[in-house]
């Protein structure tokens, strides 16, 4: 099954939100050489040094070649190359352009993809991560002091010099969201031992089609299957609009995993290919690395929208009606 343009997603969240452990994933399950993972971040106009002096933060959509970042995704959208920055988050400055070809899968995660319509438009699918900031706390922390050379201090002090651009231009893109995912402690967890505890509750709006689940005996279908089912699913509201909420635990048992796994690859059309891969799931917790059910059927879910828009993409070039979803 194959596109003639290729499928966009974009994931968008606050600095450490887990973007990246999100996109390897995405790409495994897709298979990487079919994947390019692009950095929207690389499209900083100033590096730490004048960042610093100029006293604004990257955060912000003024420290930001936005308007490239837009046209560069547009080249990509129809199949052209592009010419594409490198910022190294490592040392604070940027490195040699890279020639970026287009593959059939493009995933482009940043802080701020969903901040202009023209860019918002070029993705198929849409993801935010929406952490509780007290665990993004906990993360970015333990990133930055062990990859990017920061001490304790120094990166709870950025913290605050950047929770104003968080409030103003950061958080704000969550409602331009086709799914928004909180991966969460469970009650009465530290932060301090969540490492491989995690919940992850999943907002999934009718802007695209989501998988049915419905009937799935591991889905509880109610606020009453709380302790009965490890995997729940109910309608609520978010920002006054109606929405799924799909809940997993992370004590989830592997043969109810396995069994969402089947049921949303069977959502697939007849002709989509149903991955089924091993590596995925993994995410480093300090000098460990761990495995997770509720991260590893994320990132399943995720993939699917991917190969659901080549479907689409492919109805539409045969002058087939797109199914419903869609629009902000």
């Amino acid at each position: 099954m194959r596109s003639e343009r290729p499928v966009l997603l974009g994931i968008v969240g606050d600095s450490a939100a887990g973007k990246s452990t999100l996109s390897y994933g995405i790409a495994e399950i897709l298979g990487r050489e079919r994947v390019t993972i692009f950095c929207a971040d690389d499209y900083h106009k100033y590096d730490r040094r004048e960042r610093a002096a100029l006293g604004i933060t990257p955060l912000h959509p003024d420290c930001n070649y936005l308007d490239i970042l837009e046209a560069h995704l547009q080249q990509l959208r129809q199949g052209l190359p592009v010419l594409k920055p490198v910022y190294d988050h490592s040392t604070g400055s940027f490195t040699r352009p890279e020639y970026v070809k287009p593959t059939p899968f493009i995933i482009v995660d940043g802080l701020l993809g969903f901040y202009r319509k023209a860019t918002r438009d070029c993705f198929d699918v849409k993801v935010y991560l929406d952490p509780p900031e007290d665990l993004r706390r906990v993360w970015k922390v333990r990133r930055d002091t062990t990859k990017r050379g920061y001490t304790v201090e120094q990166v709870l002090a950025e913290l605050e010099r950047r929770e104003p651009d968080s409030e103003a231009f950061i958080r704000p893109q969550r409602r331009y969201a086709d799914l928004v995912v909180r991966f969460y402690p469970p009650p009465g967890v530290p932060l301090e031992e969540a490492g491989n505890q995690l919940n992850v509750r999943l907002i999934l709006r009718p802007t695209i089609p989501h998988p049915d689940l419905t009937i799935l005996p591991c889905v509880g279908l109610d606020r009453c299957a709380l302790g009965e089912h490890y995997i729940r699913l109910r309608l609520d509201r978010d920002s006054g609009q109606p929405v799924d909420v799909l809940e997993i635990d992370a004590e989830v048992p592997t043969a109810d995993a396995r069994e969402l796994e089947r049921c949303i690859w069977a959502n697939l059309p007849g002709d989509a290919p149903r991955p089924h891969p091993e590596a995925i799931g993994w995410y480093n917790y300090g000098l460990e690395v761990r495995h997770s059910h509720p991260l590893a059927l994320t990132q399943i879910l995720v993939a699917y929208h991917m190969l659901y828009a080549v479907a689409e993409t492919n109805r539409s070039d045969l002058g087939v009606p797109a199914r419903a979803g869609r629009k902000e």
